[in-house]
């Protein structure tokens, strides 16, 4: 039986969508730290800052696997 490949175009349509869902996800999550640092009035900020932070670890996920991906098709 053989695979099927899928045309440049097509794998660059995939890899948009991917990386868009990742950026959504990230700024989701710092954005929900943001809100409950503002809204939220309580004694530990401490975790409304872990929010932000994991927003951002997966933001620098993202650039590595946009790098990563990059250099690939170099």
């Amino acid at each position: 039986m053989m695979k099927k490949r899928l045309t440049q175009g097509e794998e660059f349509e995939i890899l948009k969508l991917v990386i868009d869902k990742f950026l959504w996800l990230g700024f989701g999550i710092m954005a929900l730290g943001l809100y409950r640092i503002f809204a939220v009035s309580t004694v530990n900020i401490y975790r409304e800052f872990s929010f932000m932070i994991a927003g951002g670890i997966i933001l620098v996920i993202l650039l590595y696997l946009l790098v990563k991906e990059y250099e690939l098709l170099k």
